[in-house]
């Protein structure tokens, strides 16, 4: 918990040290019309550009973890083959040692199961049923460690998605405010088309970031939620095919 606070916090740190450098640093000094143009956005837009870097940086972290580590380190299909394989034929030490180099999420778990039913299977003051509920109580004790290191940053995703609209909205309602101050602001019959122009880019460029932001935001959470789901799916129907070969040994 301390280290995913510390992650979030520097983050956002290094998120909002960036979006500074490059609203004042970059923006406001660039030759180029249309960079130059987001410098209209106002302050602002250092606050999108924070937004946009942390969900940038939250995305990769879930690819990464989904893919690089949860997943395992070869197919889960093979892995579970040779794993079944290996139980059939009593051989618990070869199956724990697969687990060990598959790793990932659905490994972890059922290493967990696997481990504590050689533990108790030579147990002979124990009953078969008592052995199984020991296993099954591992797989679900494993299950729940797992569980939230699958789903983690996944609400820190969402709620940025949600913020980046709202931050975008609040920038278009300033820029529009200050274009409707211009045409009020009217001498000589002549409206400052200047300051109405500037007005309407500040809110133009306030909409557009906090869509991108919004839009990126809530496609990746819902991407990362579906993978979460079939992980999910994976492991519990490998577990319940341990349990039922392994109750199937117990009723031998």
């Amino acid at each position: 918990m301390v280290k995913q606070t510390l992650f979030v916090s520097l983050n956002a740190f290094v998120a909002l040290a960036i979006g500074f450098g490059l609203f004042y640093g970059v923006f406001r000094t660039s030759d180029n019309p249309i960079v130059h143009s987001i410098y209209q956005g106002g302050p602002l837009v250092v606050l999108l550009i924070m937004i946009f870097i942390m969900c940038m940086v939250f995305v990769i972290e879930r690819y990464i973890s989904l893919y690089a580590v949860a997943k395992g380190k070869s197919s889960i299909q093979i892995f579970f083959k040779k794993l079944i394989t290996l139980l059939q034929s009593d051989d618990y030490d070869a199956a724990l040692a697969a687990c060990d180099k598959q790793r990932g999420t659905t490994a972890n778990v059922l290493r967990a199961g696997i481990e504590r039913y050689r533990e108790v299977r030579g147990d002979g003051s124990m009953d078969s049923e008592k052995k199984i509920q020991l296993t099954q109580s591992a797989i679900e004790e494993a299950n729940a460690l797992e569980g939230p290191l699958l789903e983690r940053n996944l609400i820190a995703l969402s709620t940025i998605a949600s913020i980046a609209t709202m931050v975008g909205l609040l920038g278009t309602t300033i820029g529009m405010i200050r274009a409707f101050a211009a045409t009020g602001d009217v001498e000589g019959g002549v409206i400052d088309a200047t300051a109405l122009a500037t007005g309407i880019s500040e809110a133009l460029i306030n909409t557009a970031g906090g869509l991108l932001s919004g839009i990126l935001g809530i496609f990746f959470y819902n991407f990362f939620v579906n993978k979460v789901d079939a992980f999910n799916y994976t492991t519990d129907e490998a577990t319940f095919e341990v349990i039922q070969l392994l109750k199937l040994k117990e009723g031998k």
